[in-house]
């Protein structure tokens, strides 16, 4: 469930109010995971650092963390209002906890914000972002945009366009604004032509392509701590991931699937990263 009623967003009313699981029950859920053999923990939510399950969101990392055994904790999505230093500090200090942040900010100008009910400004979300990579410097940053929101102008998504050209994100969730019957932004004036939304959405995946195939050209001679997901392309290849939820390739045997491992960047494409792995004499 959701409490925020964004003004697009039709999720409170289908779903309901926020719900939060005792942390007692998560943490026994985890623990069967990890002796079942699982390896990678995602702790979902529609606004999971909302949490109130008597504890706050933080402490409830903390707690899975400190859980035995070899696995890999993500979470996801996070809502820019809700996300805290104290958060950020606890990504920070958790060896198990992904350095990966999902941190939708949906638009770069404040009064699009503002309608969209989003309950933050641009300059709260930039300082979020500066602590984050203060703390964590091999941080990778998603998020989600949406382009077209009734009433935004040009200059309205040119601010967004200079976030994004300011943040480089790893990566971004584009979408075209479309109704929802029974928002708020459903009977919002909406002047813009869907050519016009059309060409500037064409406009920032262009800015993100570039910014996102700089990001993985930059990883080309580092070495990854990856967890192999399984088959890859082509015969003989692995599909795994690492910690900063990036796709990995990399020649090996499909008996390493489930497991961890350790990859050299060899090279790298817009959308996953070529490696070779690792001898373990070498490591």
């Amino acid at each position: 469930g959701c409490n925020n009623f964004c003004s697009y967003c039709i999720v409170p009313y289908v779903r309901g109010r926020e719900r939060s699981r005792r942390p007692e029950d998560i943490l026994r859920e985890v623990e069967g995971l990890v002796a079942e053999g699982y390896r990678d923990i995602t702790l979902l939510g529609q606004n999971v650092n909302s949490y109130a399950g008597g504890i706050r969101f933080p402490e409830l990392l903390r707690r899975i963390n400190d859980l035995p055994g070899d696995f890999r904790i993500r979470f996801m999505t996070s809502h820019p209002k809700d996300c805290t230093r104290e958060l950020l500090d606890a990504m920070a200090g958790c060896k198990k906890v992904s350095k990966h942040l999902h941190l939708p900010v949906q638009s770069g100008s404040d009064r699009i914000l503002a309608e969209m009910n989003r309950r933050y400004t641009v300059d709260h979300y930039r300082e979020l972002i500066a602590y984050a990579r203060e703390r964590m410097p091999d941080l990778s940053l998603t998020s989600d945009i949406i382009v077209g929101f009734p009433g935004e102008t040009r200059g309205d998504f040119e601010q967004t366009l200079d976030l994004v050209q300011k943040t480089g994100y790893t990566a971004l969730y584009t979408f075209l604004y479309s109704r929802r019957s029974g928002t708020r932004a459903e009977g919002l004036p909406d002047p813009v032509p869907g050519e016009e939304k059309s060409r500037w959405f064409q406009e920032l995946l262009e800015v993100q392509g570039r910014i996102g195939a700089e990001y993985m050209e930059r990883q080309v001679g580092k070495t990854f701590r990856v967890l192999v997901e399984g088959p890859g392309r082509g015969e003989g290849k692995l599909t795994s991931r690492n910690d900063q939820n990036v796709i990995v390739e990399f020649p090996g045997d499909p008996s390493l699937a489930g497991q961890f491992a350790e990859v050299e960047i060899v090279s790298a494409h817009n959308w996953a990263l070529e490696g070779r792995l690792v001898p373990e004499e070498n490591r």
